[in-house]
């Protein structure tokens, strides 16, 4: 057993662990790491654990844990965190940088307080590719019915780097986010797994949602899951492009300006505190 040091962030509630392996190193099994510093009852309490590295595809490599140690692809809460932490640690001085994950190259910016945006690329919506078994040819995938913990919902799919799964229902508070989430998370139409995305619509500029993220549970944002929100919702013809998307630890805006174009995310990113844990393995 070693001290580790970390930094704990949050985006909008959706917390992380950030670990600096750009200027030091860091233990070769870092999911069993993760799981520890994710545990909220004898860890650091996390939804995310993020791991960052040099790049030579992007100014810097952003691998992302679950709290279940499974390795994900995108964390768009993530990606705003992780601008500020280089900013502050003067790894970076650019407003603009580039971040490499395994979902792609994404390149979010710094817009002054605590507010970030974040180019996250164009949707894939092709169904093999999100991946999916739902839906057919090129897509979209919207509102194919799918029997799930009992119920019959309407989903639509979208990945933003890592796979979405949409519902729309009438009160997003009172909706059994706790037993629909895992059983739709693990369902067989999903052969990757899928993050559930529960939404309210509000009007066209606004919807509200909650998120059950693979591996993690119920967080209090997902950026990326926002994102996907706001190209079905696009897409279903239930709001402009350019809404916001009031999750339960805050508000992110989304715009998406055509159906080729990409979609840009904006919101905060702050830092709780820094410290060292006693970690197995370390």
């Amino acid at each position: 057993m070693g001290q580790l040091e970390f930094t704990k962030m949050h985006g909008a509630g959706n917390d992380f662990v950030v670990l600096d392996g750009v200027r030091r190193e860091l233990p070769a099994e870092l999911a069993a790491v993760a799981r520890q510093l994710a545990d909220r009852h004898f860890g650091v309490g996390a939804d995310q654990v993020l791991v960052l590295r040099p790049s030579s595809a992007a100014d810097v490599r952003m691998d992302i844990y679950d709290a279940d140690g499974s390795q994900v692809e995108m964390c768009g809460n993530g990606i705003r965190a992780v601008l500020k932490f280089l900013r502050d640690r003067g790894h970076i001085e650019a407003d603009e940088i580039s971040v490499e994950t395994l979902g792609g190259v994404v390149r979010p910016r710094w817009m002054g307080g605590d507010q970030v945006r974040v180019d996250m690329g164009r949707p894939v919506l092709t169904p093999a590719k999100i991946p999916t078994r739902l839906g057919s040819g090129e897509g979209p995938v919207l509102r194919e019915p799918l029997e799930v913990a009992g119920r019959r919902l309407e989903v639509s799919a979208v990945s933003m780097g890592n796979p979405h799964a949409v519902v729309y229902v009438d009160d997003v508070d009172a909706f059994p986010v706790e037993t629909v989430g895992p059983a739709l998370e693990q369902h067989p139409a999903f052969p990757n797994r899928v993050n559930a995305e529960f939404v309210q619509l509000v009007d066209r500029s606004q919807v509200r949602q909650r998120t059950w993220e693979r591996g993690t549970g119920e967080t209090l944002a997902c950026g990326s899951g926002a994102c996907a929100v706001a190209v079905a919702s696009i897409l279903n013809g239930l709001v402009d492009r350019d809404l916001s998307v009031s999750l339960r630890g805050g508000a992110l805006a989304l715009a998406w300006p055509a159906d080729d174009a990409h979609v840009f995310m904006t919101g905060p990113a702050a830092e709780v505190y820094t410290g060292t844990i006693d970690v197995e393995g370390v």
